[in-house]
């Protein structure tokens, strides 16, 4: 920023701003805007959500893979070295925000911070997938959780050294899973 002599005018990137509302205005603007672009699609034989589970985990088998954009294929180099990778994508076919609502578990009302809705602020998800092969610009994976044509905003190892952690409590969810049962409604009907 810099003044220009006279009357009050700030200059912000080369756009004059008349009084300090407008540079208020402005700068939250700047601040608020996050442009994410796509780094490729999913491919998943998962066309709706009828029969998807609600986490890979609960589908082991199930194959999928991304097709990473030809720009940023080269970032795919020494993926293969890993065994599994987190996946952060867009869910695209979600139309609304619910700051609270019920999971698919259950039908207590929860935050939406504390549950995995696809109807979050943002509407980007994350799953951990099993890594079958890397052929070209395609990152092919097992437990699979995600609608097709799903795109892509970012690809990261899975590391055990950071990823993995101790004493977890999964806070609603832990009396769903006691003595190691999963719940019935692991499956989207």
């Amino acid at each position: 920023m810099y003044a220009i002599p006279g009357p009050e005018v700030w200059v912000y990137s080369g756009k004059k701003l008349q009084n300090l509302e407008q540079v208020k205005r402005y700068l939250e603007a700047r601040r608020m805007r996050i442009v994410m672009n796509p780094i490729g699609v999913i491919h998943s034989p998962y066309k709706e959500p009828k029969d998807m589970p609600i986490q890979g985990t609960f589908k082991p088998e199930v194959e999928a893979f991304v097709e990473v954009y030809a720009k940023y294929s080269d970032g795919l180099k020494d993926l293969e070295g890993f065994s599994h990778v987190i996946v952060l994508y867009f869910f695209h076919r979600s139309e609304k925000e619910q700051i609270q609502g019920s999971p698919f578990l259950e039908d207590d009302e929860h935050g939406v911070f504390a549950m995995r809705s696809p109807h979050r602020p943002n509407h980007i998800g994350l799953s951990v997938a099993k890594i079958c092969g890397i052929y070209g610009s395609k990152l092919h994976f097992t437990e699979v959780d995600v609608l097709d044509r799903t795109p892509v905003l970012d690809i990261k190892p899975y590391v055990k050294y950071f990823d993995a952690r101790e004493n977890v409590i999964s806070g609603w969810l832990d009396k769903h899973f006691e003595d190691g049962h999963s719940p019935e409604k692991t499956i989207l009907r």
